[in-house]
């Protein structure tokens, strides 16, 4: 059971990181996107003399935010914060429909769902 539990943990952590990482990446080319957006809309603005086309920049920009704060600011301590304050504080929002999935669940289930199971 303790390597079970250690294997669980080392998968969980690797895919964490696979998940920081592909967000690190992503950045990299939506924060290009983004500085050359930004470019463009401003020169737009200042030559047609409207602001107005300034306006996709705004939530161009709590995207990138989020995105950066998922790779190199702390959203993801923020977020480990809240569930283990859900955890500690509102754990009944946690329980399952109908309770847990007991053994007896589980054998109703299979028996209607088995097409050669004969009942005694």
């Amino acid at each position: 059971l303790e390597r079970q539990l250690l294997m669980q943990n080392q998968m969980r952590e690797r895919q964490t990181a696979m998940q920081i990482a592909w967000t690190r990446e992503f950045l990299k080319y939506f924060g290009t996107f983004f500085g050359l957006a930004a470019i463009g809309l401003t020169t737009g603005a200042i030559k047609k003399k409207n602001l107005g086309v300034l306006l996709p920049i705004v939530p161009l920009s709590f995207i990138f935010a989020y995105q950066y704060d998922m790779g190199y600011g702390t959203l993801l301590q923020r977020i480990k914060g809240e569930a283990e304050n859900i955890l500690d504080t509102q754990s009944t929002l946690l329980e399952l429909p109908k309770g847990p999935l007991t053994y007896e669940d589980l054998e109703k289930i299979r028996r209607s769902q088995s097409k050669f199971f004969i009942e005694k």
